[in-house]
């Protein structure tokens, strides 16, 4: 069968309207492990992925963190391995690398949960632990072994590893794979690796600039593109609080009081900063530990256990976590910074809000982080509601991020709904003293047809004035991530609640006034080292 008439077949197949796994050519073995996994049908990019990996064919596949892309390359990578040849001394018929520890750990404990009742050998290398261990899996051969590059390139130079055998390699978040970070070392590695293979390419996002470097490295790819590039998973609802920097840690626990949160994943900058945060919340006698690239990996690892046991009550992570991290039914994720890299928002708040719960991702965002936000919601093709916080405001005004003309216009886009679930707006935060109907999302890049995606939050406008009417209070979602219970539905502004208009809270307007002065105290730190 021509590729063409296999893509057809394909294509009939995965939009048949009741869609299993058996009918994707699965093994029985595969089959009765899902079963026993308790997965009943494939996601959408299961259902395109894996006939085309089965096909031996290259692919490029996007989509949204926990849609199951794991499952969507290693499903069939075990079947394919399965049925053809063995493994010879300190060979590898299978490689997968990823950027982080934390996400090569999480790859590699699902091939082995879904290569259970298969006749494979599987291992993960990477650094920050004891070579020696890993040498000693390889001597025998491996069938799948996912690693860093790193530590791969480590084990290379030691001769303790051969690509004779290798058929297949997966680069997993294939964007940060193939970053300027990880150039070197993947030319590297890629000269090592045979010409005749098969290259699978996963990641949540695909810049321009990354699908060209692909150019080399695959031939006549499958693409996959499930939901729109670079798009946000409807179920996490997102917000964000404006804020002087000097500020944020006190924000930050006042919100943990506020609405009651037991389990938050907190994102920083630095490596410094993650440390800083946690001492001030012990100080309040908050249970929290650190994730980032200063630790060990033992200490990281030991800290995302203490953490989904409910042991401490907030993880506070650099971006190295931002990806691979799977906490289940994770209930709330804290932007604490902003991250540089607009693409890292996208994976930062894809911790919550999967696997079709409901998640909060909130933004505390000071005035030094007004590029970052623009750029966020530039790539995103939205706007994320604003909310002031009493007691809270914002001496140094974090300037609008797009045109306030355009805000009635976003308004009337901006009732969101889960999926599966009826219409309802997004409401914020519970108790928050000013909320503003969203002002249009910056136009996107040129080639896109101009055109801004509606919202996610947001709200229609009151009746009267055009000033935009608050939502009743949602507060938190539900401890372990189950849909919040309390109905979202539209109220009247609170009493006294000051409705921010272009990007102004009440301090920022009585200064335009004349009628105060800005405060000292939130110049901009020295950046510490990043993860």
């Amino acid at each position: 069968m021509g590729p063409d008439r296999l893509h057809c077949a394909l294509l009939n197949d995965i939009t048949a309207p009741t869609m299993t796994f058996q009918a994707l050519g699965l093994i029985a073995p595969l089959l009765q492990t899902l079963d026993t996994l308790g997965y009943k049908q494939p996601t959408p990019v299961q259902k395109q992925a894996i006939p085309a990996v089965l096909a031996g064919r290259d692919l490029m596949a996007a989509a949204q963190t926990g849609t199951g892309k794991t499952a969507g390359f290693a499903l069939p990578i075990l079947q394919r391995l399965t049925l053809e040849g063995e493994n010879a001394p300190t060979a590898v018929r299978c490689l997968v690398l990823a950027p982080t520890r934390e996400l090569a750990e999480q790859v590699f404990e699902s091939f082995r949960s879904y290569g259970g009742n298969l006749p494979l050998r599987a291992a993960v290398a990477y650094g920050g632990v004891p070579i020696e261990p890993q040498i000693a899996k390889l001597r025998k051969g491996l069938d799948v072994l996912v690693a860093t590059p790193g530590r791969l390139i480590d084990l290379l130079d030691q001769g303790a590893v051969s690509f004779k055998q290798l058929q297949t390699l997966v680069l997993d978040e294939a964007d940060r794979m193939l970053d300027l970070g990880f150039e070197r070392d993947l030319d590297i590695l890629l000269a090592a690796l045979p010409k005749q293979r098969q290259t699978l390419l996963f990641s949540a996002t695909f810049s321009d600039e990354i699908r060209k470097l692909t150019k080399g490295l695959l031939k006549d790819p499958v693409t996959v593109q499930v939901e729109a590039s670079n798009s946000i998973t409807k179920s996490v609802r997102q917000w964000l609080i404006p804020t002087d920097k000097r500020r944020k840690p006190e924000l930050l626990l006042h919100l943990l009081k506020k609405f009651g949160w037991r389990q938050v994943l907190v994102f920083v900058k630095t490596r410094k900063g993650a440390e800083l945060l946690v001492k001030t919340l012990h100080d309040h006698g908050i249970t929290a530990d650190t994730i980032h690239g200063d630790k060990t990996q033992p200490a990281r690892l030991k800290a995302l256990a203490r953490f989904k046991k409910a042991e401490v009550q907030l993880l506070v992570a650099t971006d190295v976590a931002a990806r691979g991290l799977d906490i289940e039914a994770l209930p709330q994720v804290v932007n604490f910074d902003l991250p540089s890299v607009a693409e890292d928002y996208i994976h930062r708040i894809g911790r919550t809000g999967r696997a079709g719960l409901e998640g909060e991702a909130i933004s505390l965002v000071c005035a030094d982080e007004a590029d970052m936000l623009k750029a966020i919601e530039t790539m995103t093709r939205q706007v994320i509601a604003r909310f002031e916080e009493p007691g809270f405001e914002a001496d140094h005004r974090v300037p609008e991020t797009a045109p306030a003309a355009a805000a009635a216009a976003a308004a009337k886009k901006a009732a969101a709904a889960a999926p599966g679930k009826k219409k309802r707006p997004f409401t914020g935060p519970a108790g928050g003293k000013a909320a503003r109907a969203p002002s249009a999302a910056p136009s996107p890049a040129a080639g896109r047809g101009g055109k801004a995606a509606a919202p996610v939050g947001g709200a229609n406008r009151a009746a009267g004035g055009g000033k935009a009417a608050a939502r009743a209070p949602s507060g938190p979602v539900s401890g372990g991530g189950k849909p919040a219970s309390r109905s979202l539905t539209k109220a009247a502004a609170p009493k006294g609640a000051v409705v921010v208009t272009g990007g102004r809270g009440a301090k920022s307007l009585a200064r335009a006034a004349g009628k105060a002065t800005a405060q000292a105290g939130a110049r901009k730190p020295k950046a510490g080292p990043r993860s």
